[in-house]
C-alpha cells in the first residue's frame, strides 16, 4: 500500500494566523494544507490579494506542503446568511466571482484542486430551474478551469441540491463529462447518505477524485466529529483510497475544532497514521498470514495504546481461517499480556469455535485482572462449561473486578449459593462485600 498524504483543513485553525497555522501543521508532519479562503486565511477580496498569494506560495514552497483550495467559508460573501448567495441564488455572480478568484489562487499557488458545491435550494426556486442554474454555472467554471488546468473538485454534500454521487454523476453527465470536472468526497458524507459501505462508496468515486475529506460522522449527527467518536472504520477507507490509485491529499476537516487547534491536528494525525499502518498491516496478512507475527507485537507503538485492542483485533480478522487457531494460540503464547488481552478479546468475532476456550481457561488461572476480565467476555462467558464459568465469575468477585465489565452473566441457582458463601464470609470477616453481589443474589443482575 502506497501510504496516504494527510493534510489539515485551515478551517479547524480559525483561531490561528495562516502563517501560524502552516508552521503548525508542517511541524506536526502533515504533508499539505485544505486552504478556506476567508477573512482571516487569506481573503479573496483583499485588495492586496496578489501580493499575498506570491507570499503564500513562497511559505508553502518553503514547509514543503501541498495544497487544495477550498471555498466553504460561512459567511464571506453575505454577514447575514450562511453559504449565501449559491449558484442555485438568482443573483449568483458573488458566487461565481468567488469561484472563479479561486481558480486563479490555486493556479497561482500549483493547487492540486478547487472545492465547491452546490448549495442549498432556496425554497422559492423550483428543482429544475435550480439545476439548470448550477449546470450554467458549473459550465463557466469548468471553461476557467480549463484554461488555467486546475481541477475542479465538485462536492455531494447532505442536505444540498447534489447531496449525493448519484447527483454528481447526473451533473457531470450534463456538463458533458469534462476532463478538469472532478469529485471532492468527504468521507463522512458517506456514512451520513450513501447506502454503501464508505469503502464501496470510495471505489464509486474513484475515476473522479480530486480531493478527499476525512473526518469521522454517525450516521445520524450531520458533525464533523474527532477520529474515533463517529461509526467509521478508517483502516478499510485508505486501503480503497490505495486501490483506486488516489493520490492526492487526505485532509482532516474538523472545522469546529479551532479552539483546540494544534492538540487537535496531533492527535489526528497520529490516529491516521495508525489507521494507515493498520490498513497496509491488513494487507501484508492478507498476502502472507505469516506476516502477523511480526505485525502483531508492534502494533502498540504503531499505532497508539488507545487503539491497540481495537488494531490487533482487525489483524487477526485478516487471517484465513486454516491457520487463524494455530496463529491466535501461537501469538497468545508468546505474546505479553496486552497481546494475550487482545487475543482473547478477539475471540467472539473469530470462527474459531471451541478451539480459544483453552485460552480462556489458561488467562483465568493468572492474576492479571485484565487478563481474567477478558476470558469471560462474550465468547468466554458463551463457551465455558457451568463448573468452569462460575469459578471464573467467584475469581472475579475475589479479585475485586466489577461483574459489569465482564459478558453477560449466566447466573443459576449453583453460582447463587458460591456468591451467597462469599459474602456471608466476608460480612463474617467484617470485610465489604463488593455492591454487585447483593444485586445477583437479588435477582438483579
Amino acid at each position: 500500500m502506497t501510504g496516504p498524504r494527510f493534510g489539515y483543513g485551515t478551517n479547524g485553525f480559525a483561531n490561528h494566523r495562516l502563517g501560524d497555522a502552516l508552521r503548525v501543521v508542517a511541524d506536526l508532519g502533515y504533508e499539505g494544507v485544505a486552504l478556506t479562503l476567508d477573512h482571516q486565511h487569506l481573503d479573496p477580496f483583499s485588495p492586496t490579494l496578489a501580493a499575498d498569494v506570491a507570499a503564500l506560495a513562497e511559505d508553502l514552497d518553503r514547509l514543503g506542503l501541498a495544497v487544495v483550495v477550498e471555498t466553504g467559508a460561512r459567511y464571506l460573501l453575505d454577514p447575514w446568511h450562511k453559504h449565501a448567495p449559491t449558484l442555485l441564488h438568482a443573483d449568483n455572480e458573488p458566487r461565481l466571482d468567488l469561484l472563479a478568484a479561486a481558480i486563479d489562487i490555486a493556479a497561482d499557488l500549483g493547487a492540486e484542486a478547487v472545492s465547491f458545491w452546490s448549495g442549498v435550494r432556496p425554497p422559492d426556486v423550483p428543482d429544475a430551474v435550480a439545476w439548470d442554474r448550477l449546470v450554467a454555472g458549473c459550465a463557466r467554471l469548468v471553461e476557467a478551469a480549463t484554461k488555467v488546468r486546475v481541477p475542479l473538485g465538485f462536492e455531494p454534500e447532505p442536505g444540498m441540491l447534489v447531496a449525493d454521487l448519484d447527483g454528481f454523476d447526473r451533473l457531470r453527465a450534463r456538463l458533458g463529462d469534462p476532463e478538469f470536472f472532478g469529485l471532492t468526497l468527504d468521507v463522512g458524507h458517506c456514512r451520513c447518505v450513501e447506502p454503501a459501505s464508505v469503502p464501496d462508496c470510495v471505489r464509486r468515486a474513484g475515476p473522479h477524485l480530486v480531493n478527499v475529506q476525512i473526518d469521522d460522522m454517525r450516521r445520524d449527527v450531520h458533525e464533523h466529529l474527532e477520529f474515533g467518536a463517529g461509526e467509521i472504520d478508517f483502516p478499510p477507507v485508505l486501503a480503497a483510497l490505495d486501490e483506486v490509485g488516489y493520490r492526492g491529499l487526505v485532509a482532516v476537516e474538523l472545522p469546529r475544532h479551532s479552539h483546540a487547534a494544534p492538540d487537535t491536528a496531533r492527535r489526528s494525525l497520529t490516529f491516521l497514521r495508525g489507521a494507515a499502518w493498520q490498513a497496509d498491516a491488513v494487507a501484508r496478512i492478507t498476502a502472507d498470514p505469516t506476516a502477523i507475527r511480526a505485525l502483531f507485537p508492534v502494533a502498540r507503538r504503531r499505532c497508539g495504546p488507545e487503539v491497540a485492542d481495537e488494531v490487533r483485533v482487525g489483524l487477526l480478522a485478516a487471517l484465513p481461517p486454516d491457520v487463524l487457531a494455530d496463529e491466535i494460540t501461537s501469538l497468545y503464547r508468546f505474546g505479553d499480556p496486552a497481546e494475550k488481552r487482545a487475543v482473547l478479546r478477539a475471540l467472539s468475532v473469530l470462527p474459531v469455535g471451541d478451539l480459544g476456550l483453552p485460552l480462556v481457561r489458561d488467562a483465568l488461572r493468572t492474576n492479571d485482572s485484565t487478563l481474567v476480565t477478558a476470558a469471560l467476555g462474550p465468547y468466554g462467558s458463551a463457551g465455558l462449561d457451568a463448573p468452569a464459568y462460575r469459578q471464573g465469575v467467584l475469581k472475579c468477585v475475589f479479585m475485586g473486578i466489577p461483574l459489569a465489565e465482564i459478558g453477560a452473566l449466566r447466573v443459576d441457582d449453583e453460582l447463587r449459593r458460591m456468591l451467597r458463601a462469599f459474602a456471608d464470609e466476608r460480612v463474617a470477616a467484617g470485610r465489604p462485600v463488593p455492591a454487585d453481589v447483593p444485586m445477583v443474589l437479588a435477582g438483579e443482575a
